[in-house]
């Protein structure tokens, strides 16, 4: 069993560092709107910003546990 959780952990842990890397490049969560189209705008409000940030973490998730082909 603590083998099954130091696994999901890692996968947390993996899909953070991607959600830090994508946000720094997208600028997304941050007041300067990004110059690639996917970052919030500056006017955005907090709330929105860290429904932003939740939205990647989920998407870096999802991309993290997909099963290799």
């Amino acid at each position: 069993m603590s083998e099954a959780i130091n696994a999901a952990r890692r996968t947390e842990d993996i899909a953070l560092d991607l959600l830090k890397f994508v946000a720094a490049q997208a600028h997304v969560g941050t007041k300067a709107a990004g110059g690639t189209g996917f970052g919030v705008s500056a006017s955005a409000k907090p709330e929105d910003q860290v429904t932003e940030l939740l939205d990647l973490y989920g998407r870096c998730r999802r991309a993290v546990e997909a099963p290799v082909k």
